[in-house]
């Protein structure tokens, strides 16, 4: 069904960008005919300047204007459609998990010291944020990023599991705010706040009176002058003493209005976009609480934002003329910049105060749609249930890796804590264990940010999730494997103890092949250490082993919930493979499978 539906919007806008790219050719040789048009009736009007000649130029004129406005609109509404046949596309390779043809989301700075984004595929190929909606302003994606790598209050959470359903359906709202959003990329976050850090400051111009007077007194005394001398009222070219003011102004006051127009314009895709994107909000009927909440942010005051928006741009284009070869002349005429930059300034007083909030309401409803993207994607997926702190479980049915596609993922019922237990997960090489703890991090992460969850159903109080999964060394740094996993289980036991203490949330540790970096015995005596300690502290989580003899250490055993994967054999032209069912069962695992896969590859 959601194939479908990709399906068959990409054919659609496929077809009409195919359309309309035919129609721009037609027009692009219809332009260049009208051209020659034109040239030759020129030529003709320099020889004959009769009436109907220079009435059949004026036509022939007026209707190359027209074809190149025609021109321009057919361009763009035949890029519209070619965005919006590749985020389909984007859509079906999501659906069948293609990380090959979808964007790579660039991570927030400082991640891979994060407590889990490396650990639970956040960032990068094959990763959680591929599978989300596309988000392309900078708002949108510190948002986002925000609501992925820190834990919200149950409330806010699940004013965004409304939010999410509610936008699901809104294909067309989505895709429109997507174009415009993919057209802003080259706005980096630091540029917001530049524009922000303006927007919120007072104006310069305001509190210089003499300097207001000046541009309307010497432009309109220099012109004066100049009449009189021209009319020879007077006889010397007094004219020139205003003039030389203006041009001592243009090198000193008009070089601070010049900086605050880079200021306030130095990122034009946002005043070609954001109003845009503002205004389809502004359009939309929303009925859930935080969309309607957001609807109302961008609505305040006398005039919408978009339209407050639009009119910056209106500003900024009057101010681009200090860009133009003849700017310097148009100041000594008129002292420009400065009647700009106080209608720059007016919109700074009545407006600037408001531009922090609407973008920040703009990007809360871009990642907001991101999360939506996920649910309309997945129908079957649920949202969690959020439980107050005193629950003390984690409990899901029917629970996938979301990164698995959906022919491709086993689901297993799985229920972590309560506290003073910890599931012990078993099994061969290759049967599953690692990727159950991925599956449990990934859908808390899921839950908690407010998207929908790869699960028939989840049940979660409000959890701290840390892990020790994919443990690198560092040659940069001199640390060995074994003591970049220390420090990763110091973080994990550092948390817990902080999380305990604190007594808001509860720890939730995800650790894999704990400490198999040292020898066995060492290894068996840290680990049971660590877990007993994570365990004391309340905390809840699952830890995978190859060492079966860990589940019957004393200290762990009374806390340990047992389940493994297991493997069959399975004789296939004669000869023996390994098959897995990937399915979670009670118990210890009871059997290996190093020497077989040894004897798979080749080794003796």
């Amino acid at each position: 069904m959601i194939q479908t539906t990709y399906s068959s919007r990409a054919a659609r806008f496929e077809a009409e960008r195919d359309r309309l790219r035919r129609a721009s050719r037609r027009l692009s040789n219809a332009r260049l005919a009208v051209f020659v048009a034109v040239v030759a009736l020129g030529l003709l009007l320099e020889r004959r300047p009769d009436p109907l000649a220079i009435a059949a130029t004026l036509v022939v004129v007026i209707a190359f204007i027209a074809l190149i406005a025609a021109h321009r609109r057919t361009r763009e509404r035949e890029r519209w459609n070619d965005e919006l046949v590749s985020l389909n596309r984007e859509g079906l390779h999501r659906l069948s998990r293609a990380w090959e043809h979808l964007p790579i989301r660039t991570p927030p700075p400082n991640v891979a010291a994060h407590a889990y984004a490396a650990d639970l595929d956040l960032y990068g190929h094959a990763a959680l944020t591929q599978i989300l909606g596309p988000v392309g302003t900078a708002a949108g994606a510190a948002a986002l990023d925000r609501w992925l790598l820190q834990r919200d209050t149950a409330e806010d959470v699940r004013l965004r599991q409304q939010a999410a359903r509610e936008l699901a359906p809104m294909l067309d709202l989505r895709e429109t705010l997507a174009v415009h959003a993919r057209r802003t990329r080259t706005i980096r976050l630091v540029d917001l706040q530049k524009f922000l850090h303006w927007a919120e400051s007072p104006g310069w111009l305001r509190g210089h009176r003499l300097l207001r007077a000046a541009t309307w007194l010497l432009p309109g005394l220099t012109w004066l002058l100049i009449v009189l001398h021209a009319t020879g009222v007077l006889a010397a070219a007094y004219w020139l003493v205003p003039l030389a003011a203006t041009l001592a102004l243009y090198f000193t006051a008009g070089s601070r209005a010049r900086a605050t127009f880079d200021e306030a314009f130095g990122r034009e895709a946002m005043f070609a976009h954001y109003p845009q994107m503002l205004e389809a909000l502004a359009d939309a009927t929303f009925q859930t609480p935080l969309l309607r909440s957001v609807a109302q942010r961008i609505g305040q005051g006398d005039t919408p934002a978009h339209r407050q928006l639009a009119e910056l741009q209106r500003l900024m284009h009057l101010a681009d003329l200090r860009l133009s070869s003849i700017h310097v002349v148009v100041f000594l005429a008129t002292m420009w910049d400065f009647h700009v930059l106080r209608g720059v300034e007016r919109w700074q007083r009545a407006a600037g105060e408001h531009a922090r909030d609407w973008l920040d309401a703009l990007g809360e409803t871009e990642a907001l749609a991101a999360l939506a993207t996920l649910a309309h994607d997945q129908p079957d997926w649920c949202f969690a249930e959020l439980l107050p702190h005193g629950h003390g479980e984690l409990e899901a049915v029917a629970l996938g890796h979301p990164l698995i596609a959906d022919e491709q993922r086993v689901a297993n019922d799985v229920r972590v804590g309560p506290p003073g237990t910890f599931l012990l997960v078993t099994g061969s090489n290759m049967s599953g264990k690692s990727t159950l703890l991925r599956a449990i991090g990934c859908n808390v992460i899921l839950a908690q940010a407010g998207a929908p969850c790869c699960a028939r159903s989840l049940r979660l109080p409000p959890l701290d999730v840390y892990t020790s999964i994919r443990v690198q060394d560092s040659l940069a740094r001199g640390v060995s494997y074994f003591m970049a996993e220390l420090e990763r289980l110091k973080q994990v036991v550092d948390a817990a103890d902080r999380t305990q203490a604190a007594g808001e949330s509860r720890l939730l540790f995800l650790l894999d092949e704990i400490l198999h970096g040292t020898n066995t015995a060492e290894r068996r005596i840290a680990a049971r250490r660590v877990i007993r300690h994570l365990v004391d502290s309340e905390a809840i989580g699952a830890a995978t082993t190859h060492d079966l003899s860990l589940a019957e250490e004393p200290a762990i055993a009374d806390a340990a919930r047992l389940v493994h994967f297991q493997e069959h054999f399975e004789e296939v032209d004669g000869r023996s493979e390994l098959r897995f069912d990937y399915q979670l069962r009670d118990g210890i695992a009871t059997s290996t499978n190093a020497l077989h896969l040894m004897r798979l590859v080749g080794l003796p």
